[in-house]
């Protein structure tokens, strides 16, 4: 089912959100300031996407104005793993792509 689960995390931004959510719930606010470059619509949408799919849950607070949380399930929680994988790659990437264009000396 590698092609279910890459669907999930292949969408734009979908792992940004999953990787903010791993620390517990955000409200969608904070999200933003956590993936600056995603735009309002866009993260409304993968929150949406996100949710249909149950990896993450969305809880309306009933404070004065209401407001809305967003939290992991615990099927997005297994996703972390993954992403942590993923994230360590990464960096291993991006230090030997600064070796390689570092000048001989």
């Amino acid at each position: 089912m590698l092609t279910e689960c890459m669907s999930v995390i292949a969408g734009a931004w979908a792992p940004n959100v999953i990787w903010c959510l791993r620390a517990g719930p955000r409200r969608f606010n904070e999200l933003r300031i956590d993936i600056p470059p995603v735009s309002a619509k866009v993260l409304s949408a993968r929150l949406s996407e996100l949710q249909q799919r149950g990896v993450i849950e969305r809880h309306v607070r009933p404070t004065s104005p209401p407001s809305v949380e967003y939290e992991l399930t615990d099927l997005g929680e297994e996703l972390i793993p993954a992403l942590d994988a993923i994230v360590k790659v990464g960096h291993r990437l991006k230090e030997k792509q600064e070796a390689l264009s570092k000048p001989d000396i």
